[in-house]
């Protein structure tokens, strides 16, 4: 039985498998009861349970419980309680605690306030004043003690992650990044560095000055709420949780030698060897379908991928613009809502790309070598 249970969670960890679960929790237990047909409505609509102080509760017991009893497997544990990576692993649960803390405070405020009631910050600041002396001071000082002795013990009790002198004749395997470039990293397998490691890394930062000047919405500034703000909340969880924090546990736990994935209960074997082998959109289109050789003519063998791109870029802007967003263009205005766009679709072309490398070994939709241009 207990065999049984990890086989069928390695077979989950497939990554096109893992990915495919994950967006589907993320928008069930993030829209409850709210989207889709009747039945599915009716089918997640118990998933709005979560959000209660108890049942929450229960949620994460059940899980650290899962947790520590999936520690009992030596491949499991060697791999989590790896000094390096116990940190990795108390992150899943700290981001996870915090997002369902902050998600379940502005489900509440909503409630307070469709009752006509004061929302609990208004509650908790009584006369509108928090003194930083002594309230605010008390409590730093308080967590600076309690985060000393916690540091104290943790260089106690686990070792520090030092290897052996470098040896170029000896390389580790697999090789990784540290923890905070692993998600940079597994971009790489999907991308052209050009892409992984300059474009898409500025655009995040260039995005992230941006929103400021795109999200012109006032609610929710010194308050919790859901209700308000779901597109603003659901749009930033998506790159953080989904595109980020997942990409630091598939390279984390999953990317083992060679860089081959390995499920949660699986030997790292560094003799594992999984045949690939990629192929460019150009090959499916003209060798695969067309039964013809590559044009010689790099635009127009890449005529089909470059059509797609520029569909993808330019041609779904105006269309969103005109029907499913035409609230938010309207709000917005053009410039921002093209911009707002465009860094939308860029960070959607990430799990597109994933999919499409998982399933079909799918390596460039565009590919000109001649101008070392790959997308």
């Amino acid at each position: 039985m207990i065999e049984t249970l990890k086989h069928a969670v390695n077979w989950l960890s497939e990554p096109s498998r893992f990915f495919t679960l994950t967006v589907v929790a993320f928008f069930a237990l993030l829209f409850p009861g709210e989207m889709g047909p009747a039945w599915l409505r009716r089918m997640t609509r118990p998933l709005g349970a979560i959000y209660r102080p108890k049942t929450g509760g229960i949620a994460f017991a059940v899980l650290g419980v899962f947790f520590l009893l999936a520690c009992f497997d030596a491949n499991f544990a060697a791999i989590v309680l790896k000094p390096d990576n116990v940190p990795i692993a108390a992150m899943i649960f700290l981001v996870a605690f915090f997002v369902w803390f902050a998600l379940k405070e502005g489900r509440r405020n909503d409630a307070l306030a469709g009752a006509g009631q004061p929302i609990v910050e208004k509650q908790e600041a009584g006369d509108g004043k928090v003194l930083v002396w002594p309230d605010l001071v008390h409590t730093e000082f308080i967590c600076l003690i309690l985060w000393t002795v916690f540091l104290i013990l943790w260089s106690i009790v686990l070792k520090a992650p030092i290897e052996e002198p470098a040896n170029p004749a000896k390389t580790p395997n697999p090789s990784k990044a540290p923890w905070y470039f692993l998600g940079l990293q597994e971009m790489l397998v999907y991308y052209d560095p050009w892409i992984a490691g300059v474009l898409l890394p500025g655009l995040i930062i260039v995005g992230l000055c941006a929103i400021p000047y795109m999200d012109k919405n006032p609610k929710g500034n010194g308050y919790y709420t859901w209700k308000d703000r779901k597109p603003e909340i659901t749009i930033f969880l998506f790159g953080f949780v989904v595109l980020w924090v997942w990409l630091i546990i598939i390279g984390t736990f999953l990317r083992g030698p060679n860089q081959n994935f390995f499920g949660p209960f699986e030997y790292w074997d560094s003799h594992k060897l999984v045949p690939l082998i990629n192929i460019d959109l150009s090959q499916i289109i003209w060798v695969k379908t067309l039964g013809t050789a590559l044009p010689k003519n790099p635009l127009i063998r890449e005529s089909f991928g470059l059509i797609l791109v520029a569909a993808f870029f330019l041609g779904l802007p105006p269309l969103l613009a005109k029907t499913w967003l035409k609230t938010h263009y309207e709000k917005l205005g053009p410039a921002r809502f093209h911009i707002m766009v465009f860094l939308g679709l860029t960070m959607l072309s990430l799990p597109i790309k994933m999919m499409l490398r998982w399933t079909l070994n799918m390596h460039y939709i565009v590919t000109i070598p001649e101008i070392f241009f790959n997308i």
